[in-house]
This record gives structure tokens, sequence and C-alpha cells, in this order.
């Protein structure tokens, strides 16, 4: 079964996530130098439980907007990104995004994933802020979101350790005033 290109951008687009690759994303979330900036880094993700969160995504279990990120050269999965729990009384949810095949890193597919992701949650599900955290020992990602338009609202003082070592999470967010809409005023041809 092919992928759907729900938004399309000029590297990647968005796909709604298919049960068919749970194993894909069982390797990925079970690899620590793929895993190690996401909250799950320290669990063991078995195949069964990853398969069956796909499963109930996919029957509407789940309120969370999750996307596949396609590469649009070779239609293959790389990674994944959501929104996730949309509060649509004060319009607001949390972005999660990670490029699980390490054969993408650093080509821009993270920064166009979440360009398209904010476009849909600003423009298709009218939120208002969308927020995300991230360890700051992770700078390629804050890069990314502040190339993004993200912008630093807070963070909890060494609340992560690894080893002996102690890091903070900080926390980001961007308002819809803030966004310039690329995909949706193309779509609408605007």
């Amino acid at each position: 079964m092919k992928y759907s290109k729900k938004l399309l951008g000029s590297k990647c687009y968005l796909s709604p996530v298919r049960t068919e690759d749970a194993e894909k994303y069982f390797e990925w979330l079970n690899d620590l130098e793929v895993s190690v900036n996401l909250r799950s880094y320290s669990q063991q993700i078995p195949f069964q439980i990853e398969k069956e969160y796909l499963e109930n995504f996919s029957k509407n279990q789940t309120n969370d907007y999750l996307f596949g990120i396609i590469s649009k050269d070779t239609d293959q999965l790389i990674g994944n990104c959501a929104l996730m729990n949309p509060d649509f009384i004060n319009r607001n949810a949390e972005l999660g995004i990670f490029v699980g095949d390490k054969n993408y890193w650093g080509q821009g597919i993270g920064t166009e994933a979440i360009t398209l992701l904010l476009d849909f949650g600003f423009n298709v599900l009218n939120l208002h802020n969308i927020w995300l955290s991230f360890y700051d020992f992770n700078t390629k990602s804050k890069k990314i979101y502040e190339k993004c338009g993200f912008k630093i609202i807070g963070r909890r003082r060494e609340s992560k350790i690894i080893g002996t070592l102690k890091f903070d999470i900080v926390y980001m967010d961007i308002l819809a005033e803030e966004y310039k809409s690329v995909y949706i005023k193309n779509l609408l041809h605007i």
C-alpha cells in the first residue's frame, strides 16, 4: 500500500500512519542513537506494543494527529511527527517529531515536516498555540525549532539525568500570528 500525500512539501510529505510500519517504528524507537532525544529513550518498546498503538490510532482511539514523514524522492517512511493532546477549547497542542532514518539526518527534512505540521495545526485545526519540549543537549533541534519560529518560554532545570549528567528540559512555543503560512496559501492559490 502506498502512502497518502496529506501534506506535500518539496523534500517530504506527511501521510497518515499505517499499522504496516510498526516494524520500522519498533526498530527506530529501540535504537538509542535515534531515541536519546525522545521521552521514551530509556524504555524498551516491544513490537506488539508499537503495533497495538498504531492499530488503536488507526481506529481513532487516540486524539493525536500522527503523521508518517515520507521522503518525496523515494516514497519511504523516514520518521514521524504529531500534534499531541490537542485542546480545542484553548486551541493548543504539543508538537513532537523524530527522523528515524539516519540517512536523512541533516537534510532539512525535520524543518520541512515541522513547517507542514504547523500549517496543518494553525490553518486546518485552527489552533492558536503549539508548544514543544526538548533536552538542552539537543542543540541541533533547538536551531531547527528557532528556524521554524518557536521561541523559548521556559525550562525545568536539571530535570533529565543520564548517568551522572544533568540536563534541563527546554520549552518553546509559537502562536498562530507568528507563523507565516506557506503550504495552505499555495494549496488555495493565494
